[in-house]
């Protein structure tokens, strides 16, 4: 679920695709001043809103007519976007010298500055074997293959296998089989990645490519380090619980030969290659009964003859009741709802603002079911926040961090709870689920979300590390699986070593996706539900609320979605929620229910690993 038509140096972050941080020695020159540092930045703000339009065109084009002539097009115009990103990268660093300049003009610099994943420096050669190494390591990835019972096995299908198997050795075969051929055989590459990255960023400004990662968040990159180690220790207590239930559960259906009572859970078994969300299990940890809440959203949007327009209708109407204004009917005549009989299609939801003022779409093969209601919700969120800022300038034209726009479409999808499914006529009162129903309903819903962080921090803090130089590329592994235990409690199903890169079998670390945005929007979500719920003077347990309605609330949301990036996110996380600092309480409080009953079944059991 991504949302597009964003700025293209987003894009070009997003994309990772090498740049070269100097082309020659620059030659003796005046220092710049703030007017001229002013003048570039206006020339650059044009030029991208320019290039934006025709770019955004052609990649919806790409996207909903998929051709080898749609994907030359498009690539063409992501390779130049990429090319305006460096440009104008290299420029705003030599403008941040100049003395005089504001706080704004110094936090415009900073935003172009660190919109590159990857920089190469002036070394000869070096931007071209680091452009062909990146493009490796992702057909690498793309190509890559297990095994399952001795047959070859590829990554979508091992994905789908790892959450349907109940067979230790199946799973053994496929966890190892895929770190080992996807993984292993990049590992002397990435190190090779890393420093010519690294001297790039040095090129910049910056002391390692790890820093320049951390450098986009409005603080210094060192006290964003320390946030992330803040949120996680808020939220721990929860996850422990979490682990120490779930191994439990494992032990009683795999034995202690397969899964001991004590210490890490085995990897493979949380039917997940990467373990990130263990929902896919929720059949060997469910509690009895608890799976049964008396109705199904999709058998109720069939029961009232919903189809793809009413459920986008619905979705539109949740924000419309908030006191926002209708989708334009553009919206309607240009968006991609159903799945063409006659052509190949990009299916994968995405949200976007093709004009970067009014030209809103969704992209999706909607199927009346729930989990296309839910994604329907989501996805318009990104709609409104981007309408919502549309009047900015080019550079503020995001959202306040990179955990901010997912995080208003999660919080959003958070609300279709039975209360809203009553008050939109879908549910009767009579047949909202009791509160005995709720341990299900959260533990459920815990098996993705809470599972989720420990993995959402690792993932950078492993490549952090490796870009600082405190893990070398002869601990690659043993770097990746301490964090692993450290953080996620986990342990490979097989004995590892250093000719391994198991953290290469993960698309993000192969493609050089920064990954903390993920972190911060799992957190977010749950911020920006209990500020809604406690606006709208909702008095029930957190996870039962349901703002629908409440045009309080939409003023109070509508004004932190109009600052878009313009304003360091804490001023933004402010205007809605009251406090300038994320936290992970209240994604605690939603799950206390939860977090008393688990403490209640591991009481015995050692907590911990």
């Amino acid at each position: 679920m991504i949302r597009t038509g964003i700025s293209m140096l987003a894009l070009a972050a997003l994309l990772a695709t090498p740049a070269v941080a100097q082309t020659a020695a620059p030659a003796a020159q005046a220092a710049p001043t703030a007017a001229e540092a002013q003048a570039f930045i206006d020339r650059v703000q044009k030029e991208y809103t320019e290039f934006n339009l025709v770019a955004s065109r052609v990649a919806w084009i790409n996207a909903t007519y998929i051709t080898d002539d749609t994907d030359a097009l498009a690539s063409d115009y992501g390779a130049r976007g990429t090319e305006m990103a460096v440009r104008y990268a290299l420029e705003a660093a030599k403008y941040q010298k100049a003395p005089g300049l504001t706080a704004e003009q110094q936090r415009q610099l900073t935003i172009l500055r660190s919109a590159i994943t990857l920089p190469a420096p002036t070394m000869p050669g070096a931007a071209q074997q680091l452009a062909d190494i990146s493009t490796k390591l992702g057909s690498m990835y793309a190509k890559g293959k297990g095994t399952l019972n001795g047959k070859p096995i590829s990554g979508s299908d091992i994905e789908a296998a790892m959450g349907e198997s109940r067979n230790p050795q199946e799973l053994q075969e496929m966890w190892t089989s895929w770190n080992d051929n996807v993984g292993a055989p990049m590992r002397g590459d990435y190190a090779k990645m890393t420093g010519i990255a690294n001297a790039g960023a040095t090129g910049l400004g910056f002391p390692d490519t790890g820093t320049m990662w951390r450098s986009a968040y409005d603080m210094p990159p060192e006290e964003f380090a320390k946030l992330t180690d803040k949120l996680w220790n808020d939220v721990k207590p929860l996850y422990v619980a979490l682990h120490t239930y779930v191994r439990a559960k494992l032990n009683e259906k795999y034995g202690d030969a397969v899964q001991s009572k004590t210490g890490p859970i085995r990897a493979d078994l949380l039917g997940n290659m990467w373990a990130q969300e263990w929902g896919n299990i929720y059949d060997v940890v469910a509690p009895t009964g608890a799976g049964d809440v008396g109705y199904d959203v999709g058998e109720l949007l069939k029961a009232k003859s919903y189809d793809w327009r009413k459920m986008v209708q619905t979705g539109e109407g949740f924000y419309s009741s908030l006191g926002f204004a209708p989708l334009p009917e553009s919206f309607w005549q240009r968006s991609l709802f159903l799945k063409p009989a006659d052509r190949e299609v990009l299916c994968h939801a995405s949200a976007w603002d093709v004009d970067e003022k009014d030209d809103l779409r969704i992209k999706m093969c909607i199927k009346v079911n729930s989990d296309d209601f839910v994604t329907i919700h989501h996805e318009l969120g990104h709609n409104y926040y981007q309408r919502a800022y549309k009047d900015l300038p080019q550079l503020y034209r995001n959202g306040a961090n990179d955990g901010f726009h997912e995080a208003i479409g999660d919080f959003v999808a958070l609300s279709i709870t039975p209360e809203y499914l009553v008050q939109i006529g879908l549910l009767d009162k009579n047949a909202v689920p009791g509160a005995d129903k709720d341990t299900g309903l959260l533990l459920r819903q815990a098996m993705d979300k809470v599972a989720f962080l420990p993995f959402g921090l690792l993932v950078d803090k492993y490549r952090w590390q490796i870009f600082s130089g405190e893990i070398k590329p002869d601990g690659y592994q043993a770097g990746w699986d301490k964090l692993r235990l450290q953080y996620q409690g986990l342990k490979p199903p097989v004995a590892r070593d250093e000719t391994r890169f198991d953290a290469g079998g993960k698309y993000h670390v192969a493609g050089s996706v920064p990954y903390t945005r993920y972190f911060l929007a799992r957190l977010l979500q749950f911020q920006f539900f209990k500020a809604a719920c406690d606006q709208a003077g909702w008095k029930g347990p957190l996870h039962r609320c349901s703002f629908y309605g409440n045009k309080q609330v939409g003023a109070r949301l509508a004004k932190m979605l109009e600052m878009g990036a313009s304003k360091p996110w804490p001023d933004a996380l402010q205007a809605f929620t009251g406090t300038r600092e994320i936290s992970g309480k209240p994604m605690m409080e939603y799950f206390a229910p939860l977090k008393k009953w688990l403490d209640q079944q591991n009481k015995g059991q050692p907590g911990g690993w």
